[in-house]
């Protein structure tokens, strides 16, 4: 029986093969624990040394030899040796952003973020530690671990309450960490209680990808150069760049999150936009480099994976939308975070700007679509016609139109202005994952492995692509070469002859997966 992926379960899709499977077996890249930047335990209980103050007698020395008894000059005594003073050393205070932070990052924000709140509690920011949840506790309760929920939960050998939920205990040492940091007073070493702890952590290099792929993963972003030569294809801790010529490697990019949702070049092909993430830990939209596969700038980190990024017309800046329900704008040449805008209540899965970038349409697991002032931020259209999640929304090229797509299994055809719909395109045999307007003609890709082509003008069904073996998440088109790139749950990626609608060249996006099989 064949089991059913969901696209809001494309974030599963990140965590469905353990990292051991991804590397080959005799050249598995050891696994990087984070440094540990406690101070050294000083034990507290030791007695200092006792120093003995009586004296032996004397011995009794030998006569020197005659060499020395004929030097008039008789030797220094030797000053006597000191016993050092036995010190007892405290240890330095726990920090939260370096210490804290990072385990609450790590084990807690998949239950307890800005979208999650099991128990009432959310654990994003410093502030809301202090707020009390269901239970009537406060998660920290500063200089009472006794009275803390956070601790409490942490120590419980009960399996229904302790935390984290369905993962391992936290060993002893972290626990008493935590337990620490409260009876010191529960000190934050930042600047803004507000900030999202995944902003405050210190940074520490992504993971190296597996050398040589075991098993495929799911393609889920794809994006062509500006000249349409190159393929930029989502990886494990990496982007790849292919020739789209012969489908050879060329690049690999690393330092890249875990997983990666949404690629987007520059519209002079100097820099290449990811977006991704750890889904329910953290998220991330950085700038690369796409030639000498190094960071040019990094955006900014969510408390959830970054799902989509689309540069604005003029290049000038970046929206980035992500599963903490929010949308950011960055100044590409900055970096600096421009707006931020969380009107949707869930999940933001997919952004795109309007030709005059003047406006920016989103969609989300909470089944709208929305449009907003890309100046403002202020919602200007809800259209409310979707009955599942929305994974894809565009502009038509006039901007009169809106076409938006989802696990509804149909396009969405309305106005931006009033939010009424005009029209839908179906035929679909599963959800739609992502929707594109080239040279006025609608491309789409679906669960039902296919990927179709429709006339902008009537929505007239041009072709349907089929080939795929397993759905087609991602796709991306490239006017220059007249290529269609697509990209399965399977790992395999096809190019097409947009003029002949013929596959002409297929790979899978797993480098060394060949010699690893063998």
């Amino acid at each position: 029986m064949k089991i059913a992926r969901p696209l809001t379960l494309i974030l599963a899709a990140a965590l469905w093969l353990p990292t051991a499977l991804l590397a080959a077996d005799a050249k598995k890249p050891a696994e990087t624990k984070p440094a540990d930047s406690r101070p050294a335990a000083v034990k507290t209980d030791v007695k200092p040394a006792v120093v003995k103050t009586e004296t032996k007698p004397a011995e009794k020395k030998a006569e020197p030899k005659a060499e020395a008894k004929a030097n008039p000059t008789p030797a220094k005594p030797q000053a006597a040796a000191k016993a050092p003073a036995a010190t007892t050393k405290k240890p330095a205070p726990v920090s939260f952003k370096a210490e804290i932070a990072p385990l609450l990052v790590k084990n807690c924000l998949g239950c307890h973020s800005a979208t999650e709140s099991k128990g009432d509690y959310q654990l994003h920011t410093f502030e809301l530690l202090t707020k009390a949840g269901s239970s009537g506790s406060a998660p920290v309760v500063a200089g009472k671990p006794a009275d803390s929920e956070l601790l409490r939960l942490l120590e419980s050998s009960e399996p229904e309450e302790r935390m984290p939920k369905d993962g391992d205990p936290l060993p002893k040492e972290q626990i008493a960490l935590v337990s620490r940091w409260i009876a010191e007073g529960a000190k934050y070493d930042a600047t803004d209680a507000k900030a999202e702890l995944v902003s405050i952590v210190p940074r520490k290099p992504h993971p190296n990808p597996p050398e040589a792929y075991r098993v495929s993963v799911p393609v889920t972003a794809l994006a062509f150069d500006p000249e349409g030569k190159e393929l930029a294809v989502g990886g494990y801790h990496e982007v790849t760049i292919w020739s789209a010529a012969d489908g050879k490697l060329l690049r690999r990019i690393k330092d890249v999150e875990q997983r990666t949702f949404g690629l987007a070049y520059s519209a002079d092909g100097k820099i290449l936009a990811a977006a991704g993430g750890t889904p329910g830990v953290s998220g991330e939209a950085v700038l690369y480099d796409p030639l000498k596969g190094t960071v040019v700038r990094r955006l900014g980190t969510m408390s959830d994976v970054a799902l989509g990024c689309a540069f604005s017309p003029d290049g000038k800046q970046i929206a980035v939308c992500s599963a903490d329900r929010s949308i950011r704008l960055y100044d590409t040449a900055t970096g600096k975070e421009a707006l931020v805008i969380e009107d949707h209540a869930d999940w933001v899965m997919t952004i795109a700007w309007s030709a005059d970038g003047k406006q920016l349409v989103s969609g989300s697991r909470d089944k709208t679509s929305k449009v907003f002032d890309a100046k403002t931020g202020d919602s200007i259209t809800t259209y409310p016609g979707h009955s599942e999640t929305v994974l894809a929304a565009v502009f038509a090229p006039d901007g009169k139109t809106v076409l938006s797509a989802g696990s509804d299994k149909k396009i969405h055809v309305w106005n931006p202005v009033d939010g009424k719909q005009s029209a839908t395109i179906t035929g679909f045999g599963g959800e739609v994952f992502r929707v594109a307007i080239v040279d006025n003609e609608i491309w789409s890709c679906s669960a039902d492995k296919t990927a179709k082509r429709h006339k902008l003008a009537d929505r007239a069904l041009i072709q349907s692509l089929a080939g795929h073996a397993d759905y087609v998440y991602s796709l991306a088109v490239s006017p220059k070469t007249k290529r269609l790139a697509t990209g399965g749950f399977d790992g395999e990626v096809k190019l097409w002859d947009t003029a002949t609608n013929k596959a002409v060249l297929s790979f899978r996006a797993a480098p060394g997966l060949a010699v690893a099989g063998k």
